[in-house]
């Protein structure tokens, strides 16, 4: 008995694995840290977005809080350690842990 492949099931593992190839690129690229949001922005500008929440001013923006950063905020996506992480109002952008934006929200549990 023969241990050779038929040739129509090599053919197809090669075209199926071919396939494959552009889907497995897209998911390394996702794992990839995205760009960090550029505070001069135009959509950073409106939200007030500061890569740094230290250097918040309180005349500007009365209801900013020391303790307040992206980190902490629900639209941040990554864990409260990370230094950035990807937020749900920069798509495709990551912002710093440690930064601000005037839409900050609590997140439950932090």
């Amino acid at each position: 008995m023969s241990k050779t492949l038929p040739r129509r099931t090599l053919i197809k593992a090669v075209l199926l694995g071919g396939a494959a190839l552009p889907l497995a690129k897209h998911l390394v690229q996702d794992a990839e840290a995205a760009p960090m949001v550029d505070p001069n922005d135009a959509v950073a500008k409106s939200l007030a977005y500061h890569a740094d929440t230290t250097k918040v001013k309180a005349a500007e923006f009365a209801t900013h809080k020391p303790t307040q950063k992206c980190a902490n905020c629900i639209q941040f996506q990554g864990k409260a350690a990370d230094k950035q992480g990807a937020c749900n109002l920069f798509p495709g952008k990551d912002v710093a842990g440690a930064g601000w934006c005037k839409v900050w929200a609590q997140k439950p549990g932090t």
